[in-house]
């Protein structure tokens, strides 16, 4: 089953593999034929334009050129966690922002303190940024267990490593600013704001853009940030039902005439009903993981390894000072900062991962690749800059194994403290609106069950009739589950689906909802007045009864308040499952719904453990409340539970 996460994590695995091959071979051409490496990366090549041209050699239109492209997909990953995932809640982005602020000055401040006295502490920069493609693609490889909270952690610590890395590299090793193309470019910038919120074209969108770019490399100033300003400024969203409904009837006209014009609307339809950033990210992230970052390395790895140069690098101040700021500064600024944080705001600013998930992250994010080098190769020069890319290479196999060792050590603990480690107990967030409620939901399985499973459906749906025999696997196998069936009637592409949904809700006034539900499911080719009223007599329902609830309004008023629910929870097509009231974005066989199902479950019964410690310790032994409390003393302390068992987590 393919889906966008499964594809980008996909990508960022593979990605990681291409990047060290990459590094490899630079290092081999490097040693191989030095002349050949070196003479290849200083070919000039010149783009004209009448009187007007930009001369640059290869490693700098890689290391400028192409290098902003990659940036322009990190934000657009940064403004899709922004709009819709784990960060679209604007608290939870207060910690990994603040942590990745600490993140960076951390080993600046242990780089500085290594080359205190020498010319060479002028190169701070180059010891503070986190590569997110490769540090997210080993994670991917080695930590194939750790949450995936861990990622948005990281990606969000990332973001802001780049924001602050760029503003640096304007602003401290950029040289000489050209005033005269500064303005331009800040004009240039206004415009790309003013086209955003006007809606341009994407030609003229990027036309300013590109002007923007030369005017900043004319200035001086590195202009890879155009990148990561655009990609923050495309949008994302789900599908809307009306567009996805509007692309159907365009794809419907060109099957009933099949013309160039109806081809062309319907293309246009079906990709205006994807959200910008979603179209620019499948497009863009695989030439940037498989083709720019490995160029990149390609271009920046090679040194000349010799006996006398590594034992000087290892001697010298710049090397050690970037090993030490990456290998130690920064795992201990990301994972002292989130554990101050945590504790002088009393629980308010929790992670969404348990403290040995983050210690993992914390030694990830010594990897410094990317930016690293490209900060080396603006402040050193000669043998410094050697010794600089010995530096980041030899912290960026020291920070994996790290992360390596960590998370085989994580993988010996005991079930439960493994558990507790990985995950936390922090609160998800909830996607479903409104909740699941009894009296009038459609619930299978156990009422008081810890974990809840809800579908949008259709019953003409192919893809909802391959769902169903999996959920009937689950409930079969998982025993605390419950199962929800809400109705989401596509009737642009089904025409029997709403009345599908109504002789479920006619047999559900008789009690036999799941009765109806199984036999619609399981003939989707049957779904017509005649064969609903088949399906009825034949699960045994009063006929006439049946008739009268097809005609009453109160069925179709249910289904409408179904529709309104899976719009208002985002959803637009079927089917669609949410596991505790969060989103489910992986495939829905039984092997992932059964692991998302076990994750849900352990993270009720670790919420249930700190809330039960919580009342037996400050309340004298008196049980926790049972229902939802709104009480603003016991959300309070309840905060302060959630955070004494990740403090309990962190010591197992």
């Amino acid at each position: 089953m393919h889906t966008p996460l499964r594809d980008f994590l996909r990508t960022e695995t593979g990605s990681a593999s291409v990047l060290l091959a990459a590094a490899v071979a630079a290092l081999a051409w490097a040693n191989a034929a030095p002349s050949s490496y070196e003479g290849f990366w200083h070919t000039e090549l010149a783009m004209s334009f009448g009187a007007h041209g930009l001369s640059l050699d290869l490693r700098e239109w890689v290391n400028s050129g192409l290098m902003t492209l990659f940036f322009f997909v990190v934000g657009l990953e940064a403004r899709r966690e922004f709009d819709m995932g784990e960060l679209r809640e604007r608290r939870r982005a207060t910690l990994p922002a603040v942590v990745g602020l600490a993140g960076m000055a951390v080993p600046v401040l242990v780089y500085v303190a290594c080359n205190a006295g020498h010319a060479s502490a002028h190169g701070w920069g180059v010891a503070m940024s986190t590569d997110t493609a490769f540090a997210l693609g080993m994670l991917a490889l080695i930590g194939k267990r750790l949450p995936a909270g861990l990622r948005i952690f990281i990606l969000t610590i990332s973001v802001v490593d780049d924001f602050v890395a760029l503003a640096v590299i304007a602003v401290v090793y950029s040289g000489h600013i050209e005033q005269s193309y500064l303005w331009p470019a800040l004009a240039c910038f206004t415009g790309m704001l003013a086209l955003h919120r006007t809606g341009a074209k994407r030609p003229v969108f990027v036309a300013v853009a590109a002007a923007a770019w030369l005017m900043l490399r004319k200035s001086g100033v590195e202009p890879v940030i155009v990148g990561l300003a655009l990609g923050l400024l495309t949008s994302a969203y789900p599908a809307n039902r009306d567009d996805l409904e509007r692309a159907s009837g365009l794809f419907q006209a060109f099957r009933e005439q099949p013309t160039p014009e109806l081809a062309r609307d319907a293309r246009i339809g079906v990709a205006s009903a994807i959200s910008p950033n979603a179209r620019l990210q499948r497009l863009y992230h695989p030439w940037t993981s498989y083709g720019i970052v490995p160029l990149f390395a390609l271009a920046n790895s090679g040194l000349i390894i010799s006996t006398d140069e590594v034992s000087t690098a290892f001697t010298s101040p710049i090397t050690l000072g970037i090993i030490a700021a990456y290998v130690l500064g920064k795992p201990a600024g990301v994972i002292g900062t989130s554990w101050l944080m945590s504790r002088l705001r009393g629980g308010s600013l929790r992670l969404a991962v348990g403290w040995g998930a983050l210690a993992a992250g914390g030694a990830i994010t010594g990897v410094g690749f990317t930016v690293s080098l490209l900060i080396s190769t603006l402040a050193f020069s000669g043998r410094d800059l050697t010794q600089a890319k010995i530096g980041v290479l030899s912290a960026v196999v020291l920070s994996v194994v790290t992360t390596w060792l960590i998370a085989w050590t994580l993988d010996l603990l005991p079930e439960q403290a493994r558990i507790r480690s990985l995950l936390g107990s922090a609160e998800s967030i909830v996607d479903l609106v409104p909740p699941v409620d009894d009296r009038r939901d459609h619930v299978r399985g156990p009422v008081d069950a810890p974990v809840t499973v809800v579908e949008f459906g259709d019953f003409e749906c192919p893809y909802c009739g391959r769902a169903e025999p999996v959920m009937r696997d689950l409930l079969a196998h998982a025993g605390d589950v419950r199962y929800v069936w809400r109705h989401l009637p596509l009737t642009d592409v089904h025409p029997h689906a709403q009345l599908a949904a109504e002789a479920a809700q006619a047999a559900g006034d008789q009690g036999a909802f799941w009765g109806m539900h199984d036999a619609l499911l399981a003939h989707q080719g049957a779904l017509a007045i005649d064969d609903v009223i088949r399906h009825a007599e034949e699960i045994g329902l009063d006929i006439d009864r049946f008739h009268t609830g097809l005609s009453s309004p109160a069925g179709a008023a249910c289904i409408a308040e179904d529709v309104e629910s899976a719009d208002r929870s985002g959803v637009s097509g079927t089917p669609a499952f949410f596991i505790n009231g969060r989103r489910h974005e992986g495939a829905y066989d039984i092997e992932s719904l059964t692991a998302a199902v076990k994750t849900a479950r352990l993270r009720v019964s670790l919420q249930q453990t700190a809330r039960r410690r919580l009342f037996t310790g400050v309340r004298g032994g008196e049980e926790p409340p049972a229902g939802p409390v709104q009480s603003t003393t016991y959300e309070r302390t309840w905060s302060r539970a959630i955070c004494m068992e990740t403090r309990i987590g962190s010591t197992s």
